[in-house]
């Protein structure tokens, strides 16, 4: 009898932005087939990955972000790894006239917006005493702000007369309250809520509106910045699945609520951190040291 792998063996990953040496399909390798996909935030970290499993499964993607240079250098990665097309478009989530500019372009390339996913985000580790205003208004812009741009956007330019799927990326910070995080925490919190609204008054038009909220995820910039070794082992600990996700889990979620296996679901979050809001303990001590250790490195 051939021994099968168990059912919680997470698929393989790779730390860097860099396309998977090989890749296992849990889903049919056409399940996007013929779809085009939209991607803020798509050059590096979960975007990067979210593109590179969608192409493999057919879709086209188009990613982007402020950084042309390294979006064009991902965007070779994605298309040598996948044979799909990828195109880097620059725009800034937060200024609505680069997302229209990179929509237009989109559209004269492909003739077509399927999928949108919001990805574009931005933190860091701040105690809400040592926030400054504006640093705060950032966040929000970028997260928040630039979600609801790129929504609107690809709703007015395609989605309200052809339909199409939207999958917002959020997180779990917001959900019992997270240290250092008052800023990241608010602008989640608001995707979720924008999450239902749009779903409920876009509906009508063919258009589902789903979040997925990731836990600590290895390999993205999220991590890198905001854990210290010690501390992201002391996290793993604590999770109910005693591991940090990886990027390619995250893909898959996002594959899920993107492709016609969710074709009945819409206003809702897919949580994906292990169980790990349900347990992690809010570590005062040595969440405020480090914010202190990387405060010093800046200066």
């Amino acid at each position: 009898m051939t021994e099968l792998p168990t059912l919680d063996h997470p698929p393989a990953d790779v730390e860097t932005d860099d396309c998977l040496p090989s890749y296992s399909y849990l889903y049919s390798p056409s399940l996007l087939s013929g779809r085009v996909a939209f991607i803020t935030g798509g050059g590096s970290g979960i975007g990067f990955r979210i593109a590179e499993i969608f192409m493999r499964h057919g879709c086209d993607t188009v990613i982007v972000s402020r950084n042309l240079q390294r979006l064009s250098q991902a965007a070779e990665k994605l298309q040598v790894a996948t044979g799909r097309r990828c195109l880097p478009l620059q725009g800034d989530v937060r200024q609505p006239e680069s997302l229209i500019a990179a929509v237009d372009e989109t559209l004269r390339t492909f003739s077509r917006v399927d999928i949108l996913v919001n990805n574009a985000a931005g933190n860091f580790l701040c105690p809400a005493s040592a926030l400054s205003f504006n640093a705060f208004k950032t966040v929000i812009d970028i997260d928040t702000g630039g979600t609801f741009n790129a929504s609107k956007i690809v709703f007015e330019k395609f989605f309200q007369n052809h339909g199409g799927v939207i999958v917002n990326i959020s997180a779990t910070l917001s959900y019992k309250g997270q240290i250092l995080q008052v800023h990241a925490g608010s602008a989640k919190a608001a995707i979720d809520a924008m999450t239902k609204h749009l779903a409920v008054e876009w509906g009508p038009s063919r258009v589902r509106v789903n979040c997925l909220a990731p836990g600590p995820i290895s390999g993205t910039e999220g991590i890198r910045r905001l854990a210290a070794p010690d501390v992201a082992s002391v996290l793993s600990s604590s999770i109910p699945l005693q591991r940090m996700g990886n990027k390619t889990e995250i893909a898959h979620g996002a594959l899920f609520l993107a492709s016609p296996l969710a074709s009945y679901m819409t206003g809702t979050t897919l949580v994906m951190d292990g169980g790990s809001w349900l347990t992690s303990p809010n570590q005062l001590a040595a969440s405020m040291e480090l914010w202190a250790s990387k405060t010093k490195e800046t200066k």
